[in-house]
């Protein structure tokens, strides 16, 4: 409809290979520079400042002057939601990179999906919360419960101020490593945090990939195991 917001432009933005793999990189939450950019993507640094001013102008990124150096981000959450469907779309229909990345068997075991802990292990975590009833869906979406104010505040997490954050609370964000999801918005991030305030995990210099030590998932699977019945429970659709 002539009406509808016109997705043509930003998908031909996103679609371009050089835009995608420094898109990619941003999905970890940090900020790069062109020119690291520029390596990620494997083109000169002239290009690259091309298309990150095609990115700005569409509000796909941002960028902050520090010193003299300038930085580029992901504008913000909703653009990092984008790209996580789109990958979970091209992991679903087979639109995979030909030759795997060394690193793609971490990416799927745990990454940061923005600021929110993905693949295998995020699943797990989230379909153990639901399974505990630190969640539940209705039709308005996912919301946490009394019991779930009271789980996190026992694992340690700061319950008043994450409640006190102008942000989506949470929301059910599909893996695309995967058919099943792992737990975006304000909890999310704030059960990631955790892990890492923890020591359980910690992040990878220079990539998405979030790296357990062998007591952190020790720990983790004592705190988010799930019994087989109720795995099965918990990998239900969940409406969102």
């Amino acid at each position: 409809m002539k009406g509808d917001a016109h997705i043509a432009g930003i998908t031909a933005l996103v679609g371009e290979p050089a835009r995608a793999e420094m898109l990619t990189a941003l999905m970890a939450d940090r900020a790069l520079t062109a020119g690291e950019l520029a390596d990620i993507a494997g083109v000169g640094k002239a290009t690259a400042s091309s298309h990150l001013a095609k990115l700005r102008a569409a509000g796909l990124v941002a960028v902050y002057d520090q010193g003299r150096h300038r930085y580029f981000r992901l504008a913000d959450r909703d653009v990092a939601q984008l790209l996580e469907s789109l990958m979970g779309v091209a992991f679903r229909t087979g639109a995979v990179r030909l030759k795997s990345s060394p690193r793609e068997p971490a990416l799927r075991r745990a990454r940061v999906c923005y600021d929110h802990l993905a693949g295998e292990l995020g699943v797990q975590a989230f379909e153990s919360l639901l399974a505990r009833g630190v969640f539940a869906t209705d039709g308005a979406g996912l919301r946490l419960t009394p019991r779930g104010r009271e789980w996190f505040s026992t694992f340690g997490v700061d319950v008043p101020a994450v409640q006190a954050q102008r942000r989506m609370m949470c929301r059910a964000c599909l893996d695309w490593s995967g058919r099943r999801h792992h737990l975006a918005g304000a909890w999310g991030a704030a059960l990631l945090q955790r892990l890492f305030e923890l020591g359980w995990a910690q992040r990878v210099d220079g990539a998405r990939v979030v790296r357990f030590t062998p007591p952190g998932e020790r720990a983790f699977q004592q705190a988010f195991g799930l019994p087989v019945e109720e795995r099965r429970a918990a990998a239900q659709p969940v409406a969102s």
